[in-house]
Parts: C-alpha cells; sequence; structure tokens
C-alpha cells in the first residue's frame, strides 16, 4: 500500500512502519508485526511500554491539573517527585531543577557550574571539559562539551567548542582494564589538561560514568572515576556527572554513580527517569552551589515545561515502579546474564571484536581483526545495516561508532528493566541470525580488503 508522503521530517527520508500499540517489552505495528525493543527506545523505556499503574498516575493528575506555571505555582507532583529524587542522589545533591529531555538537562547543568563560579568569586573559570568521543546532547552549549565530529562539526563556527580529554578506552589501547594503573593512566589526562588550560580557567569536568551511544556502554577502568574525582577536588574543578543514560536503575544501580561512591557536584539525568511516559529529566545539584547563586540573584535560566505536573506524576509513578517490582536488581541479574551471551556469541561470529557495558546498559563492537583491534571498513556502513536486519526479522537494537563517529561499528543492546530469561533468549536468537546474515552480505568485501 502506498503511504502519503509525511510532513515529519528528522535525520533523513527513511520511512517507518506506523506503530499501533505497545506493551511491556513489545511494540507492534498497524499491520500487526511484532518487535522486541531491545534498546527501550533510546535507552528510554526502562519500565516497558504501558505500564498500567504510570497511566493511572497521570490520569489521576489529568484530572487535577496538566499545567501549572512554576512562577505561579508550587505543585504537589513535582514537590514529591524532587523529594523523592533528593533523596535518591548523594549526600548534598538535594536541589532539583525539572527539564524534559537529556539536552536541556546538561545545558542547565552548564549555565549553573558557570553561574556559582561568578557568585564564588572566580569570574575566569569557564571551561568544561570533556572526553572525545562523547556525546551530551544536542543544544549547541551541550554539543560544545560533546566530542562527535558528525554532529559537532556543522556547527562549529557557531560555538565555542571546549577542551577534551581521551575517553578510557583500554580495550582499544590494549591496557588491562582491571588495572588500577590503567584507570589513573588515564585519569592523569584530565589533570595534565587542567594545568595545560590554567586550573584557574577551569569549570568543570563532565562525564558519563558508564559510556552511552558515544562509546558503546563503555566502563571505566579500576580506579578511574575515583581518580577523576580526586583531581577535579584537588583543581577545584567542578565534577558534572551525565547520568541521562544510565541513571534511573539501568546500570545495576539506581544511578550509576554509586557503583564508585561518587558525590559529584552536579548529576544529570532524563530518559529512564520518566521512562517515556512523558518528557522529563532533571539536573541535581549540590546545596552549596544552588544556595550561593540564589544568594548572589537568582539562577538566570529556565524552561516553560520545568516542574510539569504531569510529568512530574509520572516520574513519581515511574519510581515508584521501578522499587516496587525490584528492577534496579533485575537490571543487575539480567544485565550479568545478557552479557555473558553476548560474550558467548562473541565467540561464535569473528566480526565481534569486543563486548562491555553493566547492567542492562549493553553492547558489541564489530572488528575486522580481533587480534589489531581493526574496524570493519567503514564504507560498509555495518552500525547502519545490522540494526536495519534485526528490525526486520523483530528486534530494535541501537547503534552508533565507537571511534569518534567515523568507524568502529557499535550495537547497543539495552533491552527495557523488566527483562526475563525468556525475552534475552528471543533477542540473543534474533542477534544470532542477524550476524550470521550480516557476515554472508560483507564477507565478499572483507575479502577483497584482506
Amino acid at each position: 500500500m502506498t503511504r502519503k508522503p509525511s510532513h515529519l521530517f528528522y535525520q533523513g527520508r527513511q520511512r517507518r512502519p506506523v506503530l499501533d500499540q505497545a506493551r511491556g517489552v513489545y511494540i507492534w505495528d498497524v499491520d500487526g508485526k511484532r518487535y522486541l525493543d531491545g534498546s527501550s527506545g533510546a535507552m528510554v523505556c526502562n519500565i516497558g511500554h504501558s505500564n498500567e499503574r504510570v497511566l493511572d498516575a497521570m490520569r489521576r493528575q489529568m484530572e487535577k491539573a496538566t499545567f501549572g506555571y512554576r512562577l505561579h505555582f508550587e505543585t504537589e507532583a513535582s514537590e514529591k517527585l524532587a523529594a523523592k529524587t533528593a533523596a535518591l542522589c548523594p549526600e548534598g545533591l538535594n536541589r532539583v531543577f525539572f527539564v524534559s529531555g537529556g539536552s536541556e538537562a546538561v545545558e542547565s547543568a552548564l549555565k549553573l557550574a558557570r553561574q556559582y563560579t561568578l557568585a564564588a568569586g572566580h569570574p575566569d573559570r569557564w571551561k568544561v571539559i570533556a572526553r572525545e568521543p562523547s556525546y551530551h546532547g544536542s543544544t549547541l552549549g551541550a554539543l560544545a562539551v560533546t566530542g562527535y565530529a558528525p554532529l559537532t562539526g556543522p556547527f562549529a563556527p557557531m560555538m565555542r567548542e571546549m577542551p577534551k580529554v581521551p575517553a578510557p578506552r583500554a580495550y582499544l589501547d590494549g591496557l588491562d582494564p582491571a588495572d588500577p594503573a590503567t584507570g589513573r593512566h588515564y585519569a592523569d589526562m584530565l589533570e595534565a589538561k587542567i594545568l595545560q588550560e590554567g586550573p584557574e580557567s577551569v569549570l568543570a569536568f563532565i562525564v558519563e560514568p558508564v559510556g552511552g551511544a558515544s562509546t558503546g556502554a563503555l566502563v571505566p577502568p579500576a580506579g578511574y572515576m575515583e581518580r577523576v574525582q580526586e583531581i577535579c577536588r584537588e583543581h577545584g574543578v567542578l565534577l558534572i556527572l551525565d547520568e541521562v543514560m544510565t541513571g534511573a536503575g539501568r546500570t545495576g544501580a539506581f544511578l550509576a554513580t554509586d557503583h564508585w561512591g561518587l558525590e559529584p557536584d552536579i548529576i544529570v539525568m532524563s530518559k529512564g527517569f520518566a521512562a517515556g511516559y512523558v518528557p522529563l529529566g532533571a539536573m541535581v545539584a549540590h546545596e552549596r552551589l544552588v544556595e550561593a547563586v540564589l544568594d548572589a540573584g537568582g539562577f538566570a535560566h529556565g524552561y516553560t515545561y520545568a516542574g510539569n505536573p504531569l510529568a512530574c506524576a509520572a516520574g513519581l509513578a515511574v519510581i515508584d515502579e521501578i522499587e516496587r517490582q525490584g528492577l534496579v536488581a533485575n537490571a543487575g541479574a539480567m544485565g550479568a546474564r545478557l552479557k555473558s551471551r553476548l560474550e558467548a556469541l562473541k565467540q561464535r561470529h569473528a566480526i565481534i571484536g569486543d563486548v562491555r557495558g553493566k547492567g542492562l546498559l549493553l553492547a558489541f563492537e564489530f572488528m575486522a581483526d580481533r587480534a589489531n583491534k581493526a574496524p570493519l571498513p567503514a564504507h560498509l556502513r555495518a552500525f547502519e545495516r545490522f540494526p536495519q536486519i534485526a528490525y526486520e526479522k523483530g528486534l530494535i537494537v541501537y547503534s552508533r561508532r565507537t571511534r569518534g563517529g567515523l568507524e568502529g561499528d557499535h550495537i547497543l543492546v539495552c533491552p527495557p528493566m523488566i527483562a526475563t530469561e525468556t525475552h534475552l533468549d528471543e533477542i540473543i536468537a534474533i542477534l544470532d541470525d542477524a550476524l550470521v546474515q550480516l557476515e554472508a552480505e560483507i564477507r565478499p568485501a572483507l575479502s577483497r580488503s584482506a
């Protein structure tokens, strides 16, 4: 059937089936085909689709009010969610600013950090160091701290790009990620960059505690995060943890921060925070930052939908479901089993060069040669082709390129935190089948380049 032209546009011209309904880990299109949501959308739908308790909470809030502007009213929903969020964060991080998504959360964190340093009497601090590769959002401020050339390059003349340090990709550098010396090696690069830029000019370091799409679920080497925190404190640099993807339980702790007992200055969350039921995110800041900014005249920043009562009611219900169902623990347990099964796939398929991740934030990276870590030829565009093959077989996965966005195809496998062993069986079976097909398709090209 010929479909009518669409007035929508996003990244390109590709059309997709029309969504009909979604329940649990499955989505159906209008033709009745079922898809297993093996990436939770874009690592968003942590508690699965169409949870009745969340929908009921949203209905109750809609019957009371769907909007109350923050300058006119406080709302019960936003106050309750703020209190709950603060209770789940490290001590002192008890001031919450709600947003509609991850990019807004990062933008808010950068602005709060800058206003804090002005209030503290250090106007020369403005540089925010980030990692290469990294991704922190699509606004110009968030792109300035993003290290991903295909996404930042077109806009470089429009923004002030910030300093970068290498991400701790020990597996590519031939280093042992379990050796604390490896963690110190990469953390020392941060200190060297701070000294190079001049500590008096460096405002903050922003980092994903477990890598997201840009590095494919990169888990830091032993000692890295702890040493990074020490370095930031030694030089008066604020530590901003981007938990947009890792927050709300995905890594087997409510915050990935908890795996290392960190005490950052600011945490940003979104995605799983409201699990796709509404657009919602949060910046959570240490009280000393917020009080200083408020004492200096107030936070010069805001969004129309900040603290929207309907969004906050949904977010609170999502956290309630995470706790009621024990989904953080399930993410840890199912994640360990899924990672083990991805490792088994690696043994059967030579093009898988690395498997990594924590909890249900997992990925595998394609390589032409495991021994020398050579990536698949970029022109094969395996990061696009493999998800399409899996999609046609009824499995949704997510992909990017690990090596600066230019090569190093990786596939993120991140099902909802309600996933069971049966779901893992289905995921692995389809991945196995899709890998066989991809290998058959690219074998001639690999043979020519050998």
